[in-house]
C-alpha cells in the first residue's frame, strides 16, 4: 500500500468503529480504512465494497500488497449490494466521503439487510440534516457525533445505532447535530460562521419580490445566529 497514513478524517471513523467488529466499509476506495482498522487489530474481518472498476483494483492491489487477503474482502458492487446478511455477520457499517442524500439513499436501498447492524458510522461531506432526518425516520438513534477540520475543509461523522429515539429530534438538533449542538466546539462555531457569511451574501441578492426566497434565507441565518449567540 503506498499511503500508510490514514487522513485525520478517517482515522476519526476508525475510533468509532467497535472493537472486533465485523465491517462493511461503502465506496471503500484504496480500501485504507479496513487496511488500518486489521493491522491495527482493531478488527479481524472487512468486506470492502466499491462501485467504482479504478478505486476496486485500486483496493484489491492495497490489500493483497498488505497481504490481506483473507481478513479483508473487496467486493465490486453497489453500496449494501455488497454484503449478505445471511452469510458475511457484517455488525458495522461505515459509508464516508460522500453527500447526505446518497448516504440515506444507499441505507434506503439496504434497508432489508440493517437488521443485524448494530452501527452505522457515516461522515457526510454535506447535506448533514437530511441524514439526520433519515435515521430518526427510521427508528435510529444517533449516540455521538465528531466535527472536525482537515485541508480546509469541515467534516460532520455521525454514529448511530437501530432503535427509537425516546425524544424527537428538534429541528435545530436535526440542522446542527443534537451532540455537536451541546459542544459548540471550535470547529462547529467556525463552520456555522462561516454559513453565516454565505448566507448573508446569498439573501443580499434576492431581489424584492422574490419575497419566499427572502423570507426562506431570512429564517436561515436567524437560525444560525441563535446558535452563534449573535445578535440580529
Amino acid at each position: 500500500m503506498k499511503n500508510e497514513k490514514l487522513s485525520k478524517r478517517l482515522t476519526q471513523v476508525g475510533d468509532f468503529v467497535p472493537q472486533d467488529a465485523v465491517l462493511l466499509d461503502v465506496g471503500s476506495d484504496h480500501a485504507y480504512l479496513p487496511i488500518h482498522l486489521v493491522k491495527t487489530k482493531r478488527i479481524s474481518k472487512a468486506i470492502a465494497g466499491e462501485v467504482v472498476k479504478g478505486p476496486y483494483e485500486s483496493a484489491v492491489a492495497n490489500v493483497k500488497s498488505a497481504s490481506l487477503e483473507e481478513q479483508i474482502t473487496v467486493r465490486l458492487a453497489n453500496g449494501l449490494a455488497a454484503f449478505d446478511p445471511a452469510v458475511d455477520d457484517v455488525t458495522t457499517i461505515t459509508i464516508a466521503g460522500m453527500g447526505g442524500h446518497l448516504i440515506a439513499e444507499i441505507l434506503e436501498d439496504g434497508r432489508d439487510k440493517l437488521c443485524q447492524v448494530s452501527t452505522l458510522i457515516l461522515q457526510p461531506n454535506n447535506g448533514e440534516r437530511h441524514l439526520r432526518q433519515w435515521l430518526q425516520a427510521h427508528d435510529f438513534t444517533i449516540s455521538d457525533e465528531k466535527i472536525l477540520a482537515e485541508n480546509d475543509k469541515i467534516y460532520e461523522i455521525i454514529v448511530a445505532h437501530p432503535g427509537k429515539s425516546a425524544d424527537k429530534l428538534t429541528e435545530a438538533e436535526l440542522c446542527f447535530g443534537p451532540f455537536l449542538l451541546q459542544e459548540k466546539s471550535a470547529v462547529f462555531l467556525e463552520k456555522w460562521a462561516s454559513e453565516l457569511t454565505a448566507n448573508q451574501a446569498i439573501m443580499a441578492k434576492i431581489p424584492d419580490s422574490a419575497e419566499q426566497k427572502k423570507a426562506e434565507f431570512s429564517a436561515k441565518i436567524a437560525k444560525i445566529k441563535e446558535v452563534l449567540n449573535v445578535s440580529q
